[in-house]
């Protein structure tokens, strides 16, 4: 028995060894990465870029809220290269076979396209300094303290603020992702669906981009089919009563939008059922409470937009409840964050390594050898960190001349350390903390520049560190993707600098064209932009304090800063099965400034994909993200010719109302 024992050993040994020999070709054999990045690739990449971008604007402008798109990134480049391939070989031309290092790539580039809507501002910080925002805001609170949005200047500040945070993490991509072995779970998620469309046949992909273009024509040619009833303001099915007109006059309706039904099914449920628990305890309960309390609580002849009416016990109680889950997270993540490292280094005898060499499979060693073998210099980081601090310290005090050069050093010596917490973070939770963290660089900034420049410099400010801590994270989940597609870390470099690139022009001419086409930040339209008051309200407060606010609306405050901070405190000590029960206060926050109907649209998602896991589970973890795409895609890109529609006066034909009796 013994003898047989060693016999196997032996052969298991060997087939070991021969496992890893079997791998180090494979690594050989990979293409060098030059040959990663093609130009049908970066062609491919502009056009869904360009797409993601005009979904990630319409959902900054209209709720702020924007679920992980990778996923639908990698699927529709899957299909986008796919059906460009069989077109060349239909026509009988040589072409060069499609991989997954260029799958990766383009999904890559559309991230780093569509990011920049997000990370740049286009509906939050940025869009507060608009003159729009400066009135709704009480431009009596910050006479003068605004700036108008031109495309010129705004492409010249996103190129600036966000190709810095492209170098900040360099120098730690090792020790996040194969040294911590940080999960990045979209990143990963990411990486699986690639490997998958390129190792297990055509039949499992086919499936799902027979999925995709089945719902994505639907949500298409269900958009155009609404647009003919939308003839004046407040027309078309978007308007329709589903609960009754009392209901509607407090937003709780279904507005028949396909891309929060798909919103709904790709973000955790908790996420959609947060979102309509704000809406009850907002609309269903408190704002006609306090509404019943006009000309005692606040006066009667003040605009409905001011601070000083409803409209503040909104802006400023949302604010609290992001700012109470914004700090409580902040102080728990640095916490665990520092704790984890610690106990690291510790255990491993300040050595980053964390395992044994039994722990890595052959499968990982591969990965690993291919990750670290394309390696980026450590000097590159630096260097290039360094030369983006300089040149901005200069720049954009040359763009707002409220802020000083070195309030622009301050930001990016403290930058460093909280992109890496934030990455870390991240890469455990999947949760992107780049908004909370850069309330600390509009704080700092408001302060520093005083009442008279605190508003702009403390926007500016939060831009800043927004842009270096969310590049630098979506950098690490897009390294994590192509870690496990065995692509070079190079490449990835390099096609999230062209995403970055083709981002920084396209996000600005978006949001032209969105600001051009429809009544954006409009309190009572469709475009709100709800975030950009909020982000405003927070540099007033920064500079001014709480002077300007309604009667108790700061005890209101108060009460809910609480809630947000004892729910977090409750949910991390009961079980998971009662945690996962427990609301988010910040997906809470967003129905108190814009409404509860488009969470009625995400929860019908959400419930439709948990009676689809019910009744076939396996189907609806294959099919459901296509589907959910699909539904997104095709209304997002109806808005392209409902905008050039609008901007040539076309107007729809027939306007479909819903009156009382």
């Amino acid at each position: 028995m013994k003898e047989t024992g060693e016999i196997v050993e032996r052969e298991n040994s060997e087939k070991k060894d021969y496992d890893y020999d079997h791998h180090l070709e494979a690594s050989k054999r990979l293409p060098p990465w030059t040959k990663q990045i093609t130009i049908r690739g970066v062609f491919a990449s502009v056009i869904l870029g360009s797409i993601y971008t005009v979904i990630a604007m319409k959902l900054n402008l209209t709720t702020g809220l924007i679920p992980n798109l990778n996923v639908s990134a990698a699927l529709l480049a899957f299909m986008y290269m796919k059906t460009w391939t069989k077109i060349l070989q239909k026509l009988g031309i040589p072409f060069v076979p499609f991989t997954r290092h260029e799958n990766t790539m383009i999904q890559t580039c559309s991230v780093a396209c569509y990011s920049i809507a997000i990370g740049g501002g286009f509906g939050s910080y940025l869009f507060a300094l608009n003159k729009k925002t400066y009135e709704l805001a009480g431009g009596a609170n910050s006479p003068g303290t605004y700036k108008e949005l031109h495309v010129g200047w705004m492409t010249g500040y996103s190129f600036l603020i966000c190709f810095a945070g492209l170098f900040v993490l360099i120098p730690l991509r090792k020790i996040l992702i194969i040294d911590y072995k940080l999960i990045f779970p979209s990143g990963m998620a990411t990486a699986v669906l690639i490997n998958g469309f390129h190792s297990q046949g055509d039949d499992m992909a086919k499936k799902q981009i027979k999925g995709f273009a089945k719902y994505f024509s639907f949500s298409f040619l269900w958009a155009i089919f609404q647009w003919f009833f939308t003839g004046k303001g407040g027309c078309g099915f978007a308007q329709f009563p589903t609960f009754g007109l009392e209901a509607y006059k407090q937003t709780f309706y279904f507005d028949f939008s396909m891309t929060y039904v798909g919103t709904g099914m790709i973000c955790p449920h908790i996420v959609s059922f947060s979102l309509l628990f704000g809406a009850i305890i907002s609309w269903g309960i408190m704002w006609p409470l306090i509404e019943k309390q006009k000309g005692e609580w606040y006066p009667n002849n003040v605009p409905q937009s001011s601070m000083e009416s409803l409209n503040g016990y909104k802006v400023f109680i949302s604010i609290a409840l992001l700012l109470g889950d914004g700090l409580y997270n902040f102080i728990k993540i640095m916490y665990f964050t520092y704790a984890s490292i610690y106990g690291r280094l510790k255990r491993e005898n300040l050595g980053l390594a964390v395992g044994s060499e039994k722990e890595v499979t052959e499968t990982e060693r591969l990965q690993n050898e291919v990750f670290i073998k394309e390696a980026i210099p450590m000097w590159f980081g630096v260097i290039g960190y360094t030369l983006f601090t300089i040149i901005n310290a200069f720049a954009i005090p040359l763009i707002f001349h409220e802020v000083k050069w070195y309030y622009v050093i301050i930001a990016y010596i403290i930058a460093p350390s909280l992109a890496f917490c934030n990455a870390y973070g991240t890469g455990l939770t999947d949760w992107d903390m780049a908004y909370n963290y850069s309330k600390l660089g509009l704080f700092m900034m408001a302060a520093m520049a005083g009442k008279h420049h605190g508003v702009v410099a403390g926007l500016v400010g939060c831009g800043v560190m927004k842009a270096v801590l969310f590049v630098s994270s979506t950098l690490m989940h897009d390294l994590k993707t192509g870690h496990l597609t065995l692509t070079s870390p190079r490449t990835m470099l390099l096609s999230q600098a062209i995403g970055t690139a083709i981002g920084c022009v396209v996000s600005p001419l978006t949001l032209s064209l969105f600001s051009k086409a429809f009544d954006v930040g409009n309190p009572n339209g469709e475009y709100k932009a709800p975030f950009a008051i909020v982000f405003r309200n927070m540099a007033i407060i920064g500079v001014q304090g709480f002077s300007a606010l309604p009667k108790h609306c700061l005890h209101l405050c108060y009460g809910f800063f609480g809630f947000a901070v004892g729910v977090n405190i409750v949910k991390d000590l009961v079980p998971k099965k009662i945690r996962k029960w427990m609301p988010l206060p910040i997906c809470m926050a967003v129905p108190f400034l814009v409404g509860g109907y488009f969470s009625i649209d995400m929860c019908i998602g959400s419930l439709i994909l948990l009676v689809w896991q019910k009744v076939n589970g396996k189907k609806a973890e294959l099919m459901s993200t296509s589907v959910a795409s699909g539904l997104i895609c095709g209304e997002g890109l109806w808005i392209l010719p409902a905008a050039v529609l609008s901007l040539a006066r076309i107007k729809p034909p027939i306007c479909m109302k819903f009156l009382s009796s």
